[in-house]
């Protein structure tokens, strides 16, 4: 038993029993349908270039701060991991990774890799250090063939869209490339991402602002900033973009008259504002983006409730999205007031919350999204998307707003292998809470397969305009 896995079919469905038989028939109806991918961050230039993966470690490690954040916890430096660039031996890279793997134990991470190695490679035997040069030569072999190039992949995830995460100055050429691909067969959909032109607390916010006006030939002013981004937005939306993400501290809303607008934007812009003068810029801003979204249907994903670079010596070494983001506790009700007294009830309007305060989902998203028909309960995301966690959402927001009213997955990822490992475990985790509901009685088995279905396909291209 010590090389043999446990059997696929069993993993996140009830033990035994009426709830195991039912999960099991839930998970058929959706194991093997496309994946419908709205928001992510594999960098559209993977599939585009068409490029041979490195090495193992680049691959399943180097990129993923999933596992490097919890290597760095047991000691072991980032550069050693070949994070950001960082020159490292990948073998040994690898070893370390199966030197630690049992401390990995219950962790999302596990959990997806384990499938990877499974379902990708025919791994079936255990990381460790025994095994870690024989798992290598296997993945470092399989990697070379034609069908581990990334375009094959994509075919093989059956991944019908995928939404990258974008800067708004980017001409999208990559997009454009791909759309006009005739060899290409999938839907690769640009993300409008302005975090860094809203903020005025960013170190180069005051250049990003003087590019925005300069690239759109719009006048130094709140109007001319207004219309800058409108501009950008209009250019994405052009080249297939449904949703602009906005990745805020707090989802802080406010809303200011001309006046008063124009003056924060001269003192925010010409760097003589404080941390209040920011704090109410963002707050207007992350409003005006709702107001856009109104009027030309992006949909409005906000990510709140994050402390970005926590370590102040690992972000000059190794710079952002390395592992050192930790959550702070976010509230919605009142933050949010402002911009849904304004557009909440607006027709086509669609704001989807996510938090990774999970206190949240029952207290105010659920209600939120129970009342208002713009809101949608995001998907457990970042430190929450894992099998425990996924579970306690669906059972916290579910008696409140029902399923109706959430997103669908969101796999939220750069690590581009585990796209299918994420959502199959987003599917195994509806079907074991949908026979639940079921073997209690409080869904029949036929709603049952029609919700399990809808959750996968129905239900995320209704949220996200697909």
């Amino acid at each position: 038993m010590s090389k043999t896995i446990r059997p696929q079919l069993s993993r996140l469905l009830p033990p035994d029993g009426l709830a195991r038989e039912v999960a099991e028939e839930l998970y058929a109806e959706v194991a093997t349908a496309p994946i419908l991918s709205p928001h992510g961050h594999v960098e559209p230039s993977l599939l585009a270039e068409d490029a041979a993966f490195r090495n193992p470690t680049e691959l399943l490690v180097s990129r993923d701060h999933y596992v490097t954040r919890l290597l760095h916890s047991f000691g072991v430096p980032l550069a050693e991991l070949g994070v950001a660039g960082a020159p490292a031996d990948p073998r040994e890279a690898w070893r370390t990774l199966a030197s630690h793997w049992h401390k990995f134990t219950g962790t999302a991470s596990a959990y997806w890799i384990t499938h990877e190695l499974e379902t990708l490679f025919g791994v079936d035997e255990e990381l460790a250090p025994d095994s870690a040069d024989r798992i290598y030569d296997r993945i470092d072999e399989a990697l070379r063939r034609p069908e581990f190039r990334p375009r094959a992949l994509f075919e093989r995830f059956d991944i019908e869209v995928l939404a990258t995460t974008d800067d708004p100055l980017d001409d999208l050429s990559v997009h454009r490339r791909l759309a006009d691909d005739s060899t290409f067969r999938g839907r690769v959909l640009p993300t409008f991402r302005p975090d860094a032109y809203l903020d005025p607390a960013g170190a180069d916010f005051a250049d990003r602002v003087e590019r925005l006006l300069a690239t759109t030939a719009q006048p130094h002013s709140f109007a001319g900033y207004l219309r800058a981004l409108e501009e950008r937005r209009a250019h994405f939306a052009a080249h297939g973009a449904v949703s602009a993400d906005h990745g805020v501290y707090e989802p802080f809303t406010t809303d200011l008259d001309a006046a008063d607008a124009e003056q924060l934007f001269r003192r925010v812009a010409g760097g003589g504002a404080d941390a209040a003068d920011a704090r109410l810029f963002r707050g207007h801003m992350l409003f005006q983006m709702a107001r856009m979204s109104v009027a030309d249907g992006l949909v409005m994903t906000v990510h709140p409730g994050v402390h970005r670079n926590h370590h102040p010596e690992t972000l000059r070494a190794h710079g952002a999205d390395t592992g050192h983001d930790i959550p702070v506790r976010t509230e919605y009700t009142e933050n949010l007031r402002p911009l849904l007294q304004a557009f909440g009830t607006a027709p086509g309007f669609h704001l989807v919350l996510f938090t990774v305060d999970e206190t949240a989902f029952s207290r105010e998203i659920a209600p939120l999204a129970g009342f208002y028909p713009s809101v949608f309960i995001g998907a457990p995301w970042w430190f929450l998307d894992a099998p425990d966690a996924m579970m306690r959402w669906r059972a916290a927001t579910t008696e409140t707003a029902g399923l109706y009213r959430s997103s669908g997955f969101i796999d939220d990822t750069r690590a581009f292998l585990s796209i299918p490992a994420r959502h199959d475990t987003a599917r195994r985790v509806d079907a074991a809470f949908l026979a639940r509901l079921v073997v209690e009685g409080r869904a029949t088995l036929p709603t049952a397969r029609r919700i399990a279905r809808d959750l996968v396909d129905a239900i995320p291209r209704e949220v996200f305009k697909l």
